[in-house]
């Protein structure tokens, strides 16, 4: 069954093999990557998503983090990310982060926001779910977990 993550989710706005060597430069590449496709502002984003860092991680545990941040879009923005390797991000249980879903809001959206926060940490922390996003082949396959489409996950 499809879930609303599909509302905020595009397939060209999943990566695989994401390079990092930390959180910093994680959530740097991230706004690199938002401002490319949504016509973000790399560096006010980027502050903005270090910002919301200062105030407590953004590292749920598990392998996890959920970096978000309000910005000025029409809608709400993700961006999933499979590290190839994990980072240290801070995170609640001390585990290094290899799963990022970066959530970007418009700047009056806040029960979207946390609407959307609540549905992707449901997602992730979900112990089937994170074993089947570390698997996936490709960023399509990523793309169909994340939106829960059984049939393309299958193929």
């Amino acid at each position: 069954m499809p879930n609303d993550i599909q509302s905020f989710l595009q397939p060209q706005n999943v990566i695989v093999g994401l390079d990092v060597g930390c959180k910093r430069s994680a959530l740097k590449k991230l706004a690199c990557h938002a401002s490319k496709t949504m016509g973000l502002g790399e560096e006010p984003l980027y502050e903005a998503l270090m910002e919301r860092e200062r105030l407590g991680t953004t590292g749920i545990g598990l392998g996890v983090a959920v970096p978000h941040a309000r910005a000025d879009l029409g809608k709400m923005q993700g961006i999933l990310a499979r590290l190839s390797s994990p980072v240290d991000f801070d995170s609640i249980d001390a585990r290094p982060v290899d799963l990022i879903f970066l959530l970007l809001a418009p700047e009056a959206a806040s029960a979207e926001h946390l609407k959307a926060l609540s549905r992707v940490a449901r997602l992730v922390r979900a112990p089937e779910t994170q074993e089947a996003m570390r698997g996936a082949a490709d960023a399509a396959a990523l793309y169909a977990i994340a939106i829960g489409d059984k049939d393309a996950e299958a193929a």
